[in-house]
């Protein structure tokens, strides 16, 4: 999936630096993503929940605040309204040379930017907060201890996460000058709450403040056993799961059709000779082009692949995404699928389980190997939704073959 990078211009005139995670097709939504104190757009929790949607159809928009990441200013002239500007600034740019955001997401302090910043973004009608403070004055506890000194000096340096960042007076009053609750009683937007119960750095409680102050519809998510910036890949994965699945009751965001679904408009398969040798076909799928042919030891030219060996590659490539998309949606460290096929004949007496007794019978042999940390529960869940993919259903129902003859 393709990212675009590129600068606008924040509140402070300042260029910010920008990176658009897109879909490989047209993006159903566009969502804009605020990231924690001190953080910035490439930190593991947003790059990975911005990946993740936009492999569900989501395009994401993530930025540095100033003088954070790659973006230009000072980060000690920045405060939480300036950071609540700059989402602003993010969803203006966004509209002009794309499409205004209807998805707010925000981690941590950015949860309660995108809360702020959520009634001057006429177009959003989701928002998603993640390990968010109810008290925005809250992310002064990580420097308790110097914030006498702050406002006695006017600035000091403090170390946050192990880096030194240098706090302001301002930031003190502007921070305490916030009126959270009332923006969240006010909403008249969605609201999805996601928070951890063990979050030691932003406690559950601001959780349960914010979800009671807001209106319906709102929602509440429990992020069971991870911790406050979503260092596990899994809990992030789980995290951008949910938020796809709920924004699609409120925005246009349907997760685009995967390839093993039934499409609903099916596009025409047409299969032509070509006459340069005796079985040689030319197959177009759409775009596609491809050649089909027999072997040598069947009479022809082994150009491509023979007609049942597309059947086998397109039952193999069912099977492994099918196997893939129930992988990603549960957060199974499953690192890659190969499925290998080969077909005969067999008679029909020779299978106990078969209702033809006489003749002979076609057989499909399909071995599955799956690499990852995966446990035998989930080996054997993942082999029995294998035999769900839809081609597989296919070949073993009734199947109504209709043959007409055209000019």
């Amino acid at each position: 999936m393709p990212t675009e990078r590129f600068q606008f211009t924040g509140e402070g005139g300042h260029q910010l630096a920008a990176a658009l995670e897109l879909p490989d097709g047209e993006p159903a939504a566009y969502a804009l993503f605020a990231h924690c104190f001190t953080c910035g757009k490439d930190t593991l929790a947003a790059k990975r929940i911005s990946v993740a949607l936009a492999a569900k159809g989501i395009a994401v928009l993530r930025f540095d605040f100033t003088g954070l990441g790659s973006s230009q200013g000072d980060f000690a002239n920045s405060t939480f309204s300036s950071n609540v500007a700059d989402l602003v600034r993010a969803a203006d740019h966004l509209r002009e040379v794309r499409k205004a955001p209807s998805i707010l997401i925000g981690h941590s302090l950015g949860g309660a930017a995108v809360l702020a910043a959520a009634g001057q973004i006429r177009e959003a009608r989701a928002v998603v907060t993640i390990a968010a403070p109810s008290d925005p004055a809250h992310v002064t506890g990580l420097f308790k201890e110097h914030i006498d000194s702050i406002r006695s000096q006017g600035e000091v340096e403090v170390s946050l996460a192990g880096r030194p960042f240098r706090i302001k007076r301002e930031f003190l009053d502007d921070i305490a000058e916030h009126e959270l609750m009332k923006g969240i009683a006010g909403l008249h937007k969605a609201l999805l709450v996601m928070h951890s119960p063990v979050d030691d750095t932003v406690g559950i409680d601001n959780a349960t403040k914010i979800f009671v102050a807001a209106k319906h519809p709102k929602s509440f998510v429990s992020l069971d056993h991870a911790d406050h910036l979503l260092s596990k890949p899994a809990d992030a994965l789980y995290a951008a799961d949910v938020v796809a699945a709920w924004a699609s009751r409120y925005v246009d965001a349907a997760t685009p059709a995967k390839a093993m679904d039934l499409p609903e408009a099916p596009r025409q398969v047409v299969v032509q000779e070509t006459r340069k040798s005796k079985f040689n076909q030319t197959i177009t799928v759409g775009p596609h082009h491809l050649v089909a042919d027999e072997p040598v030891a069947a009479g022809g030219a082994d150009a491509g692949p023979g007609p049942y060996d597309f059947l086998l590659a397109g039952l193999g490539a069912c099977t492994s995404m099918t196997m893939r998309l129930y992988a990603d949606r549960k957060s199974l460290p499953l690192d890659r699928v190969t499925v290998r096929l080969k077909h005969s004949k067999i008679h029909a007496k020779d299978c106990a389980e078969c209702e033809t007794r006489e003749g002979m019978l076609d057989q499909i042999e399909r071995d599955i190997a799956m690499e990852g940390a995966l446990d035998a529960e989930q080996r054997k869940k993942l082999m029995e939704i294998a035999d769900k993919c839809p081609v597989h259903r296919t070949l073993t129902s009734e199947i109504r073959i209709v043959t007409t003859a055209v000019d």
